[in-house]
């Protein structure tokens, strides 16, 4: 394990402190931190190196962890800013086996938050809110995924999402909005619920619409999105009520 300056890693956590604060709370706040190679990943054995940590930081990289329940997998990417305890995978559901597997998309760089990371944060109450905040902002994101879901049409689920991570790792180009994050119809499929062959089908359609592109190591969204992606939704949500009145009269 390395070691690096959690403040100067990752600034906004000290965006609740006075600059004499900072300079304080920087001097107690160097953590170890591990550095991951993309790949399938068990973080067991880190576990095991951080016993008693609150957690770990992200500060580099992208993760993916992906629940498969009764055949299906859903997932989720975490990055820069996402704090995690990925060796606790407690099973809620003792009589139920689902599986659990983390992958290391883009090369990670994790910053423990060991004992002595908390030991030194409790002296600056707007530190541990901060965490608090992290951890509260992925369970939000979560609920909104769930959400995502729920979208009639794959299409749309797949939008939204390429919307959300745009939001989050995206650029703008002169061609458009480069998400550079290699994802796999199998994994966009646990994104947003779908089967893989109808993620391959909305890819294909929004691809004719030219909303969405596949591009070297990622993808390409329309530079017109934020406009077209709420008339979009709207147009799939009429399709839907229309479909559900005429189901309900033909009952």
């Amino acid at each position: 394990m390395g070691a690096v300056d959690i403040l100067e890693a990752d600034p906004d956590l000290a965006e609740g402190l006075s600059e004499a604060e900072r300079e304080a709370a920087a001097r107690h706040l160097v953590v170890p931190s591990v550095e991951i190679a993309p790949g399938p990943w068990c973080p067991d054995d880190l576990g095991r190196q951080c016993a008693g940590a609150l957690g770990v930081l992200v500060l580099d990289g992208v993760l993916s962890r992906m629940l498969t329940l009764a055949g299906r997998t859903t997932g989720e990417l975490l990055g820069a800013g996402d704090i995690l305890r990925p060796w606790e995978d407690d099973d809620p559901m003792p009589r139920v086996d689902f599986d659990v597997q983390w992958s290391v998309l883009e090369p990670a760089q994790l910053a423990v938050l060991d004992r002595r990371f908390v030991a030194g944060a409790v002296r600056w109450p707007s530190l541990i809110a901060e965490v608090s905040h992290r951890a509260l902002r992925r369970s939000r994101g979560l609920s909104l995924q769930l959400a995502l879901g729920q979208i009639p049409r794959v299409d749309g689920r797949l939008l939204l999402l390429f919307w959300r991570l745009a939001e989050r790792w995206g650029r703008m180009t002169p061609d458009g909005i480069s998400v550079p994050l290699k994802l796999t119809h199998e994994t966009l499929g646990a994104l947003v619920a779908a089967r893989r062959p109808s993620v391959t089908s909305a890819l294909g359609r929004l691809a004719e619409s030219g909303l969405l592109q596949r591009s070297d190591g990622g993808w390409l969204l329309d530079r017109s999105v934020d406009e077209r992606l709420g008339e979009f939704l709207a147009a799939q949500e009429t399709r839907f009520s229309s479909s559900r009145a005429s189901s309900a009269s033909m009952a």
